[in-house]
C-alpha cells in the first residue's frame, strides 16, 4: 500500500524550502515559491515560514546542505510544523536524511502535486491514473519512502532465492505500474470510441495554465456547470459539451491545467485526458493576464503543448481577468485617455504576436464574450467549410 502518512493533512502547517541556483535566479525561486504556497493551501495546509539556500548544485545528500537543514531543523522544532515541502524533486535517500535530521514529514513538490490530483480525482480514469504515477513517483524512491507493502505477490514459488524486502517491494510496485497501464488501455479504448462516436462534429478544446479561468469560460461557452473554484487543479477530468452556436454545433472539452515543473510520469498518467488536446481541431488558449509572471505560464504551456505534439493546431488565445488586470495595473488618478493607450498598447501587442489570434475578455464579469463567441463560431464555421463543405446547414 502507499504510504498514507506521506499525504497533507487538513489544516497541517508547512514549512517551504526552495533552492537558488545556476539554473534558477532569486526572483524565480521567490515565484515558484508563491505557487508552492498555493499549492499547499490547495491540498489544505497552512504556509508558515519559507527557506531559500543559494548553491552552485544541490547537495546530493541534503539539497540544501548540512548548514541550512540544521536551521530548518531548529526553526520547526516545538512549533508544532508535521510538514516540511521541498519546491525540486528529491531522491529517496535525501527524503531520508533531511527527515532523519530534522524529524518532520518532508515531501517535494511532485508528491504534493500528486496529493492534490488524488483528492480531486473522481472517475475511475483520473483514479487509475493518479495511482499510477504515484507508483511511478514512487519506484526510485522506494528506500525510506516505503514504510510496508502488502505481500500480494507473495507465496511459494513467488520469491526469489535470497530476494530482499527491498528487491520484493520493486517487484510489486512493478506488478502494480502493469496492472495500471492494462486497466488505463482499457479505458483508454473505450475513450477512443465514445471519441469516434462523436461524428463529424469539429472539436475544441480549452488549454492553459491552471486556475487561469478554464472552467468558468467553459460554463459560460456551453451554459452549463462545471466545478469551478479559486483553487490549483480544480478541473482533473475532461469535460466535453456539445455547444451550438448560431445554428453551428461542436465539441468543447475542457481539460486539466498545466504547470511549472509538472512531473513528467504525471503526464505520462494522463495521457489519455490530454489525447482531448491532441485530437482538437481548434485549441482556446486561456491566460491569466492579471498575473505577475503570465507571460513565464504561456512559455511553460507552449512548451507542453509542443510536447505533446499540438503546438501547430488553430489556437485562439483568450487573454482572461481583464478586470484584476486593470485594478493591478491602474491607479484612481490615472486618466482614462492613458488608460485606453495602455490597453490598446497592450492589444496591438499580443495580437501581434498571435498573428490577430487574441482577445480579451472577463469571464467573471461576462466582458467581452459576445466578441470570443463570433471569433470562436468564425474559427469552427471555417473547418466546416473546408471539411465538410456540404454541411451548408452548419454553415450560415
Amino acid at each position: 500500500m502507499i504510504d498514507k502518512s506521506k499525504s497533507i493533512q487538513q489544516e497541517e502547517k508547512a514549512v517551504l524550502v526552495g533552492l537558488v541556483h545556476k539554473d534558477q535566479t532569486e526572483q524565480q525561486v521567490q515565484e515558484y515559491l508563491d505557487e508552492l504556497a498555493f499549492l499547499t493551501e490547495t491540498a489544505g495546509a497552512v504556509t508558515i515560514k519559507r527557506f531559500t539556500q543559494k548553491l552552485q548544485h544541490p547537495d546530493s545528500r541534503t539539497f540544501v546542505g548540512k548548514g541550512k537543514l540544521e536551521e530548518i531543523g531548529h526553526y520547526v522544532k516545538g512549533k508544532d510544523i508535521r510538514v516540511v515541502i521541498f519546491d525540486d524533486e528529491l531522491t529517496g535517500a535525501q527524503i531520508n536524511n533531511i527527515e532523519k535530521e530534522i524529524e518532520v514529514k518532508v515531501i517535494d513538490r511532485s508528491d504534493l502535486i500528486l496529493d492534490i490530483f488524488a483528492r480531486r480525482a473522481k472517475t475511475a480514469q483520473a483514479k487509475a491514473q493518479v495511482e499510477l504515477a504515484q507508483y511511478q513517483y514512487i519506484l526510485p524512491r522506494l528506500r525510506g519512502m516505503w514504510k510496508h507493502l502488502e505481500r500480494l505477490g507473495g507465496g511459494i514459488g513467488t520469491r526469489g532465492p535470497g530476494e530482499s524486502e527491498i528487491e520484493t517491494d520493486r517487484r510489486i510496485v512493478r506488478d502494480k505500474i502493469s496492472l495500471l497501464r492494462k486497466r488505463l488501455a482499457e479505458i483508454d479504448k473505450q475513450a477512443f470510441t465514445q471519441r469516434k462516436d462523436r461524428g463529424e462534429f469539429i472539436r475544441v478544446a480549452l488549454v492553459g495554465y491552471t486556475n487561469v479561468g478554464k472552467s468558468t469560460i467553459m460554463n459560460l461557452l456551453s451554459k452549463r456547470e462545471v466545478f469551478a473554484e479559486n483553487k490549483l487543479f480544480a478541473t482533473l477530468d475532461t469535460t466535453t459539451s456539445k455547444v451550438v452556436f448560431e445554428n453551428t454545433p461542436f465539441l468543447l472539452s475542457d481539460t486539466v491545467g498545466f504547470i511549472r515543473k509538472l512531473p513528467h510520469h504525471l503526464v505520462e498518467s494522463f495521457k489519455s485526458t490530454l489525447d482531448e488536446v491532441r485530437e482538437a481541431d481548434i485549441l482556446l488558449h486561456v491566460v491569466d493576464i492579471s498575473h505577475p509572471a503570465y507571460e513565464d505560464q504561456l512559455g511553460v504551456v507552449n512548451k507542453t503543448l509542443q510536447e505533446l505534439n499540438a503546438f501547430d493546431k488553430p489556437t485562439l488565445t483568450i487573454f482572461n481577468k481583464m478586470d484584476l488586470y486593470e485594478a493591478n495595473t491602474f491607479d484612481e488618478w490615472l486618466e482614462e485617455s492613458t488608460k485606453q493607450e495602455i490597453l490598446q498598447d497592450l492589444r496591438d501587442r499580443w495580437n501581434n504576436e498571435t498573428n490577430g489570434n487574441a482577445v480579451f475578455v472577463s469571464a467573471i464579469e461576462k466582458r467581452n464574450i459576445d466578441v470570443l463567441r463570433n471569433t470562436i463560431l468564425e474559427k469552427v464555421r471555417e473547418i466546416y467549410r473546408i471539411r465538410y463543405p456540404y454541411k451548408t446547414e452548419f454553415l450560415y
